[in-house]
C-alpha cells in the first residue's frame, strides 16, 4: 500500500477548491463531480461502466476497509475518472480481500484524493449541482489555482456526451443459461454490468450480449424471445440510434426490458424528453414505489438524467398506452415506465438497478417480471 501522503487539491469548475492528500495514483484527472451515498459496494461502483468520466465523492466517511477482491468487479476495469474519500482505511480487514483499494486504484491509474471534507463537498454539490472537477497531485498540484481551474473548465461537460460505445463490448458474446434453457434474450450493451446477464442466466435465459452499435438485423439474428437494453453513461439525448433501434423492436412485437440508460432510451423512443438532474441519484438507499403493487423498495441508483413523462394518467403512443410505473419518493422523479397494448404489457423499464450486486436486492423480482412477459408473449404468438 502507498503510504506517502503528499498534498493534493480538488478544484471545482465554479472555482471552489478543497485541499487534501494524494490517494491512489498520483497525477491529474478531470470529470463530472458526483456523490454516492452507499456505505458498501465501492468495488462495484468503481467498476460500473455507468461511472465513465465521473469523479465519485463517497459520502461514507471511512472507505476501503474490505479491500479489493477478484470476484466483485462489474466489468474488466475501473471506470471512474477519479475518487474522493475522507478517511481511507489503513489496511483491509476482509477475508476476501486480495489487495488494498488504494493499491488497485494506483495499479489502474485512477487519481484520487483523501483527507477531504466530503460532507462540505457534498453539500456544495447539492446546492450548486453536479459540475466538472479536477483532482491534482504530485508535481502538477504545484501549478497555480487559475491554471488548474482553466484545465477543469476546458474539460467536456456531461450534457451532450455520447459515451455508451466507449464502454460497451466491441464483439457479441453469449452467457449460457444456468440449467434448462427457457428463453433467448438479445441484450444491447450500453455499459452493462456483469451481474445483469448472470441474474438472467439464473432464470434460464441464454443472453446474447450485443454491442451498442447493434442493428435490428443483429437483434433478429439472435431470434430472441425478448430484448434488453442495459445501463450506461452519457446523455440519453445522444442515443438516437439506440432509440430508433428500440422503435423497431417494439414495432416487431418483441418484449422489452430496460434498466437505467435503457429506461431513458425507452422514454425517448416513446416520444418523451429527457433532462439532466441537478445532482442525480447515486447510492444504494433510494426509496422507490412500484405503483403497480404499492410496494416501496430500497434501491440502488446511478443516474444524472431522467425521463420527462407525466406522473399521472396514460399517454397514447404508436406502441401503446404508456404509464409511469415507478417513482422516487424523495423527489418524484420518474423511475419506471410501462407500455401496454390492448391492456397487455409489452414493454417496461426502470431507472434504478435491480441487478445491484452489492444490494439491496428488493427489486430482483423485475427479472422474473421479464420472464413472465416473455412467457405471455410466447402464448399470444402461439
Amino acid at each position: 500500500m502507498l503510504t506517502t501522503r503528499e498534498p493534493a487539491v480538488l478544484v471545482l469548475e465554479d472555482g471552489r477548491t478543497f485541499t487534501g492528500r494524494a490517494y491512489g495514483h498520483r497525477g491529474e484527472t478531470v470529470g463530472e463531480a458526483v456523490f454516492s451515498t452507499g456505505m458498501t459496494g465501492y468495488q462495484e461502483t468503481l467498476t460500473d461502466p455507468s461511472y465513465h468520466r465521473q469523479v465519485v465523492v463517497m459520502t461514507a466517511p471511512h472507505v476501503g476497509n474490505t479491500g479489493w477482491n477478484d470476484e466483485d468487479d462489474e466489468s474488466g476495469r475501473i471506470w471512474v475518472a477519479g475518487y474522493v474519500v475522507r478517511d481511507p482505511a489503513i489496511r483491509p480487514s476482509s477475508w476476501r480481500s486480495r489487495r488494498s483499494l488504494e493499491d488497485e486504484l494506483d495499479r489502474q491509474g485512477v487519481v484520487g484524493i483523501c483527507d477531504v471534507d466530503t460532507r462540505a463537498l457534498t453539500r456544495h454539490l447539492r446546492e450548486r449541482g453536479a459540475m466538472r472537477v479536477g483532482i491534482f497531485s504530485g508535481d502538477v498540484a504545484a501549478a497555480s489555482r487559475p491554471e488548474l481551474l482553466h484545465r477543469v473548465q476546458a474539460a467536456p461537460a456531461m450534457t451532450g456526451a455520447s459515451l455508451a460505445a466507449e464502454v460497451a463490448t466491441k464483439e457479441a458474446y453469449v452467457v449460457p443459461p444456468v440449467g434448462e434453457k427457457r428463453f433467448t434474450v438479445a441484450a444491447v450493451d450500453l455499459g452493462i454490468k456483469s451481474n445483469t446477464p448472470r441474474m438472467m442466466a439464473e432464470r434460464g435465459i441464454e443472453v446474447h450480449v450485443l454491442p451498442a452499435t447493434a442493428t435490428l438485423d443483429d437483434v433478429r439474428a439472435v431470434a430472441p424471445d425478448g430484448v434488453f437494453f442495459s445501463n450506461g453513461p452519457g446523455d440519453p439525448a445522444t442515443a438516437e440510434t439506440q432509440a430508433d433501434l428500440l422503435r423497431g423492436v417494439l414495432r416487431a412485437g418483441l418484449p422489452y426490458f430496460g434498466i437505467c440508460f435503457g429506461n431513458q432510451i425507452l422514454g425517448r423512443a416513446l416520444g418523451f424528453g429527457t433532462y439532466k438532474l441537478k445532482y442525480g441519484h447515486r447510492g444504494i438507499n433510494q426509496p422507490v414505489m412500484d405503483r403497480t403493487t404499492g410496494t416501496v423498495e430500497v434501491t440502488a441508483h446511478n443516474h444524472g438524467f431522467a425521463v420527462d413523462a407525466p406522473l399521472e394518467g396514460a399517454t397514447d403512443t404508436e406502441f401503446g398506452a404508456v404509464t409511469v410505473s415507478h417513482v422516487c419518493l424523495n423527489d418524484d422523479v420518474v423511475e419506471g415506465l410501462e407500455v401496454r397494448r390492448d391492456e397487455r404489457l409489452v414493454a417496461f423499464s426502470v431507472q434504478y438497478h435491480p441487478e445491484a450486486a452489492a444490494g439491496p436486492h428488493d427489486a430482483a423480482y423485475l427479472f422474473d417480471r421479464f420472464c413472465d412477459l416473455m412467457t405471455t408473449s410466447k402464448e399470444v404468438r402461439a
